[in-house]
């Protein structure tokens, strides 16, 4: 398989992102921070990562929850997922939010969330009066039944 090259600068002191596995899809983002921080049940916090990219164009980069965190401590990225688009050069930044009934601390290194890298079609959209019908038509949201 061939990859593509972002360039990285990694200001955090933190290993550089990385695959896990040969088969993994994402590369671990881990906090940047300056000291420990309790995330309290329910409360959100948007942690720094250090890292910043150059994404090449029709490329993205998805920022996804890891699921050893969701599992064993309920928490989970918002805006899931979040995209980094390949013109933006800030900082790459983590919304992480507690959805258990115990805070939770996060400390610097921890591993937050994962990216994963993203090839984006670009479309042109066109006016019409009118629109192909399908078996489905406009059922949405569990029209399918829920079982």
């Amino acid at each position: 398989m061939d990859a593509i090259t972002i360039k990285i600068i990694n200001r955090s002191g933190n290993p550089d992102p990385e695959y896990a596995t040969p088969g993994s899809s994402g590369m671990d983002l881990r906090a940047d921070i300056e000291q420990p921080l309790i995330l309290k049940p329910l409360e959100r916090r948007m942690i720094p990562t250090g890292i910043f990219l150059e994404i090449p164009d029709g490329y993205e980069v998805q920022v996804r929850p890891r699921s050893g965190m969701a599992w064993k401590y309920g928490l989970t990225c918002l805006n899931s997922p979040g995209t980094v688009d390949s013109d933006y050069r800030g900082e790459l930044k983590v919304i992480i939010v507690n959805l258990s009934d115990t805070p939770h601390e996060i400390q610097n290194g921890d591993r937050i969330a994962q990216m994963v890298v993203s090839k984006v079609e670009k479309a042109v959209l066109v006016h019409s009066d009118d629109l192909a019908s399908t078996e489905r038509g406009s059922g949405g949201f569990g029209h399918s039944g829920m079982k």
